[in-house]
């Protein structure tokens, strides 16, 4: 339910008592127990969601917004009596067949939104991918047609950023993500992510699928979502932040992570090495951008979660080597290896199982050049000489000489 009395707008939840008395039953998002009756959220702050924060998660990015809002606004140059959007609205306007996670909105007369008849789809398929570019880029030039709006209008996602981007589905018939290069890029982004999400598969990561579809000579980065079965069905998801109730303004912590995993996480030790993992694999490829946000779960069934696959990783060679989410509250970023292996106990990992990890970690990224060559990802020398900062630096120097390689 959303709220709105005078300038003081809230929202507030409750659960059907067949889903409390129902046996499979488990929290929809940690700030939602399972008690009867209304509960109700205010944000701490401007920056932060009105909405419990699993909802939250199923909000549209950046991207999104900037498309829903340019609609609405040729529609009201036409309209003036339509009112301006409100944060119910956004959250209201996206996709049904592609919102993240398991969560559906429906309409009071039980109708899902932003849904399609059975036997229609609104997401397109791989082979509109020129379509999708073209009206991607008119939204960035500003010149886009209401007809390019309501074609990409809803078909954003929760993960991403201001990025230009849209669902697909695949080559494969399966829910994807085509993330398109931006007017301001000046090197291949969408190639270097697929190249990170390779390398970090190498590394022994799990990773979103990824390959580099090109459109008219354009890369597009086409990835893989791995919140849907084989079969489509939904898997519940919880970004990071939403798992730690944080603040979108705070700093936070990855031992902060661990300790509310250790209460949630069905294999507790195999995340919890995995997520140390991907610390080093983040430093040793210069990814940066590594808040809360860009960290997922997966349920599992039995009120348990498992970390979700890495996605949104990219290579920043233009950046300093220190990460957004803090090593620890005593550490600070991660600014080093040497500091990663400090705390790598905090990880379940003795230091012979954390060099171990940084030997695999270190002969993946090695090959960054190859596998940027490769079928899957198409770099030319000089678009690889571009990202030659984010890979090639003191710290693989100081890991490879802490593995013996």
């Amino acid at each position: 339910m959303f709220v709105r009395n005078g300038p003081r707008v809230f929202t507030q939840f409750a659960y059907f008592q067949d889903w409390l008395a129902h046996a499979d039953t488990f929290n929809v998002s940690p700030d939602l127990t399972a008690t009867p009756g209304y509960q109700t959220r205010k944000p701490a702050t401007k920056e932060d969601s009105l909405f419990f924060l699993a909802l939250a998660d199923t909000e549209p990015d950046a991207w999104g917004r900037r498309v829903i809002a340019r609609a609405h606004a040729k529609r009201r140059a036409k309209d003036p009596k339509l009112g301006a959007l409100t944060e119910l609205d956004y959250l209201c306007a996206v996709d049904d067949f592609s919102r993240m996670g398991a969560l559906r909105l429906r309409n009071a007369h039980g109708a899902y939104l932003e849904s399609v008849p059975e036997g229609r789809r609104a997401t397109p398929p791989i082979i509109e991918l020129e379509k999708m570019l073209t009206a991607s880029r008119a939204v960035e030039l500003g010149t886009e047609t209401a007809q390019d709006l309501a074609y990409l209008r809803g078909k954003g996602t929760s993960l991403g950023g201001m990025r230009p981007k849209c669902s697909i589905l695949d080559e494969e018939g399966q829910l994807a993500l085509g993330k398109f290069p931006s007017i301001n890029d000046d090197r291949n982004v969408t190639r270097a992510e697929v190249l990170a999400l390779k390398l970090a598969a190498l590394a022994g990561i799990s990773a979103a699928k990824a390959h580099v579809s090109v459109v008219q000579g354009t890369p597009v980065a086409v990835i893989r979502r791995f919140d849907r079965t084989p079969d489509d069905a939904r898997i519940p998801y919880l970004s990071g932040a939403t798992l730690l109730q944080a603040n979108r303004q705070d700093d936070h912590a990855y031992t902060e992570v661990l300790a509310v995993m250790k209460g949630v996480c069905a294999d507790y030790i195999v995340d919890a090495r995995e997520l140390w993992r991907r610390q080093v694999f983040n430093h040793l490829i210069t990814n940066v951008d590594d808040h809360l946000q860009n960290m997922g779960f997966l349920y599992m069934g039995g009120n348990q979660w498992q970390l979700a696959p890495a996605f949104d990783i990219n290579p920043m060679p233009d950046k300093d080597r220190e990460s957004k989410t803090w090593l620890s509250e005593d550490t600070g970023p991660i600014t080093s290896i040497s500091q990663l292996l400090g705390q790598a106990s905090q990880f379940a990992l003795t230091r012979e199982q954390a060099l171990a990890i940084v030997r695999e970690v270190v002969g993946a990224v090695l090959q960054w050049r190859a596998v940027g060559q490769s079928a899957d990802v198409g770099m030319k020398t000089q678009e690889l000489n571009a990202f030659a900062p984010a890979f090639e630096h003191a710290s693989l120097a100081e890991a490879r000489k802490l593995a013996g390689l």
